[in-house]
């Protein structure tokens, strides 16, 4: 590694390539940017695999681009020349007294070393870069960290294993559970992984001589040694194979999920109505489940970097750590623990909450009519099952026009009773909203600019439960081990659809689609990967070795009678409560 370089800049004294030495004697390349002075500062520290001298511009243009042309005027301040994907912005902490300090992960920017995402050693990185960032001169011994997406979920990882300085973090749309988040949904294997990991790790690993230099210090942001194609691959982890390897939630992805239970620190979570199947589970679970006296969570919409960098964002993360890093009486530890950006069909209204779910929600079941493909609150005069190919459309299901505004905000169930003609299936469930047209309105969500309200998957034969861990608005499949289904036979399932907000305006309808594969709105398609989103964003199901077996190609019967009605259940809020 070569020697750090310092300068002072733009108001900061910068130290430039830093060595963080660990355990096993591997150094960890390490940016800090504080305040120009000799007094003592707390720290926000980050850490992640996109190399942190890569600029946002000219790593991500496009999402940069409409960052600045949609929310601009919320950017002010900083000249933008720090900026990193998914890292805050120095220059908007240091003037505020913070010394910001970037990490890149082991074998990714300018550390060397063997790429193994969210893996214990990495995780153990991370403790040792938080206890030195809390004990040097220019620290206050009080570190916390701030994230997006990856950056955010290893802050839940080694929060659990309480490094002595940490004193506070903000996971921002950030996963907690390997398994159900990152690689599977519902038990069906995500193929995000490994279409993410070509394009937004491979291009930033350690020695690629391809990478572009740094603009603020003319230093490569892969390191200064060349590192050929084939030693690369050879050092980073295969991570299609290890979906081939583990089907299910084994050690391997336990050692790569933090057990939130373990968790005491001051934290505040935040998560994207629109981050289904990565960007919005993870951090409500983390705020429920954690230890921690002192927390909130946070939902709000847009894109999963907007509101990071907006001022709506930055207030709040600033607030937060004024209060338990630089011990500001600010009045944060009696802010509401739930603040919501509740969602209307064209913009958001800010709302603060006392728990998660709503107390007074009005948990309403939607029964599934097959007869009149309809959704009501009553159940079908004349019961009828609903049969389609395995792998298709499925059927879709619509509710009668709202009558009135009506709020739906929180977690939401499916009950489903199934038969197939082969030993297994899977579910893709989807709700939909309507205009007066009979059109879907769709959303900008975390990584896909044209989504529905919210969805949900299921494996059936993942379909047991843990009745420990389920809860009746959010079931908790076990997915340890496969239960074929016997062909013909009718089987009782719970679908977790993760969670969303809507307020319903008059004459607007609310659908839900079940079906064999990924939704697909038949609109404008959008490039993501070197392939097309089309309202699932980047989260393909058609991973090769899995779904391309004849068990996934059979017919699919939701089955309804007397006995057996299917439904989905929606939170709704009450008006005026």
């Amino acid at each position: 590694m070569r020697e750090p370089l310092v300068e002072v800049k733009d108001g900061m004294r910068i130290e430039w390539n830093l060595g963080i030495e660990t355990d096993d004697g591997l150094v960890l390349a390490t940016d800090v940017y504080r305040p120009d002075d000799d007094e003592v500062h707390p720290v926000i520290l980050s850490a992640g695999p996109y190399a942190k001298g890569l600029p946002f511009q000219v790593g991500y243009p496009h999402q940069w681009n409409r960052l600045v042309t949609e929310h601009g005027d919320q950017l002010g301040g900083s000249s933008n020349k720090y900026q990193a994907w998914e890292h805050p912005d120095p220059e908007l902490w240091v003037p505020h007294s913070y010394a910001v300090v970037r990490v890149d992960t082991r074998g990714t920017g300018r550390t060397p070393g063997e790429v193994d995402f969210f893996s214990p050693r990495e995780t153990r990185d991370l403790y040792q870069a938080v206890e030195w960032a809390g004990q040097q001169p220019w620290s206050n011994g009080r570190v916390g960290l701030l994230g997006i997406s990856y950056l955010a979920t290893n802050q839940w990882q080694v929060a659990e294993l309480a490094p002595p300085h940490l004193a506070a973090i903000c996971p921002w749309e950030g996963a907690s559970d390997f398994y159900r988040e990152y690689t599977h949904s519902g038990g069906i294997v995500s193929e995000f992984m490994p279409a993410w990991m070509p394009f937004q790790i491979e291009t930033v690993q350690y020695g690629n001589p391809d990478a572009p230099e740094n603009p603020n210090n003319g230093r490569r942001v892969t390191g200064d040694e060349d590192v050929d194609k084939d030693e690369r691959r050879r050092l980073a982890i295969d991570i299609g194979g290890m979906l081939d390897e583990h089907p299910f939630d084994d050690e391997y992805y336990r050692d790569r999920s933090a057990t939130l239970e373990r968790i005491t620190v001051p934290l505040l979570s935040a998560a994207n109505w629109g981050g289904m199947a990565l960007h919005s589970r993870g951090n409500v679970e983390g705020y429920l489940r954690s230890s921690s006296a002192q927390k909130w969570l946070e939902i709000h919409g847009f894109e999963h970097w907007t509101e990071f960098y907006t001022d709506y964002g930055r207030d709040l993360q600033r607030r937060f750590f004024d209060h338990f890093l630089k011990g500001a009486d600010n009045g944060f530890d009696r802010h509401p623990p739930v603040q919501l950006k509740v969602r209307h069909v064209d913009h958001f209204v800010e709302r603060h909450e006392h728990e998660w779910p709503l107390a007074r929600t009005e948990w309403t079941r939607y029964y599934l009519d097959a007869a009149g493909s309809a959704l009501s609150t009553s159940r079908p005069a004349t019961p009828q099952d609903a049969s389609s190919e395995a792998r298709s459309a499925g059927r879709t299901f619509v509710t009668e026009v709202f009558g009135e505004e009506t709020e739906i905000t929180g977690p939401v169930t499916l009950k489903l009773f199934v038969a197939s003609t082969t030993t297994d299936a899977d579910i893709f469930a989807t709700v939909h909203l309507y205009d007066p047209e009979g059109t879907e309105v769709l959303f900008s969500s975390a990584f896909e600019p044209r989504a529905p309200l919210t969805q949900g998957w299921l494996r059936v034969s993942h379909r047991a439960t843990d009745p420990q861990r389920s809860e009746p608005w959010r079931p908790w499949h076990t997915h340890d081990a496969m239960q074929p289904l016997t062909p013909g036979e009718v089987y009782e399932v719970d679908v977790e659809v993760w969670p969303t907000s809507i307020v319903v305006p008059p004459g607007y309808r609310i659908g839900l689609t079940v079906q064999g594969q990924d939704y697909d709105h038949g609109g404008e398609r959008t490039p993501a990967y070197a392939r097309e989103q089309f309202g699932s964003g980047p989260y393909w199901h058609e991973h090769p070795g899995d779904r391309d077996k004849p068990e996934y190609s059979g017919t699919t019967t939701l089955v309804c009678d007397d006995e057996r009605q299917p439904y989905l259940v929606l939170p709704v809020i009450p008006a005026g409560a």
